[in-house]
């Protein structure tokens, strides 16, 4: 992106529940150093831990980068995972695939998706069953 002004790279261990929410918090600290509007912060911190919560659970794990521009918060996950059969019904709340011993854990109420969407200002997905997921979020900063 051309007019960038930080690019943050992270790597999202699969089902390492212990490390979930590493990038996003650190995402956010560094939203703040920035100065950040705290509106801007919160839903893209809220929207990038749905989706690294996600990368742990479902696709073993996954790559997040992050932009951040002066007009928006960029945020681009990509996995290798097994990929998401039907977007429509995923998108659904309250639809999961998660695991018994995941949900015991409390991650896996189904709520992932629709929060990503809900708290992004602009929301895209796009999966193919064996290869994996892509998703990209925005959220405006103004």
């Amino acid at each position: 992106m051309p007019d960038e002004l930080i690019r943050l790279e992270y790597t999202v261990p699969g089902d390492d529940f212990t490390r979930a929410g590493e990038a996003s918090a650190d995402m956010k600290q560094s939203l703040k150093k920035m100065g950040v509007p705290s509106a801007a912060v919160r839903r893209a911190a809220i929207a990038l831990y749905e989706g690294e919560i996600n990368l742990a659970i479902h696709a073993g794990g996954g790559q997040i980068t992050v932009w951040v521009t002066p007009e928006q918060i960029c945020m681009h996950l990509e996995d290798q995972g097994p990929g998401i059969e039907n977007i429509e019904l995923a998108m659904s709340e309250g639809w999961s695939t998660a695991p018994a011993e995941v949900r015991s854990l409390g991650f896996g109420a189904g709520m992932g998706l629709p929060n990503m969407k809900k708290y992004a200002d602009e929301f895209a997905i796009e999966s193919t069953v064996g290869v994996g997921t892509v998703i990209d979020m925005k959220v405006n900063v103004g």
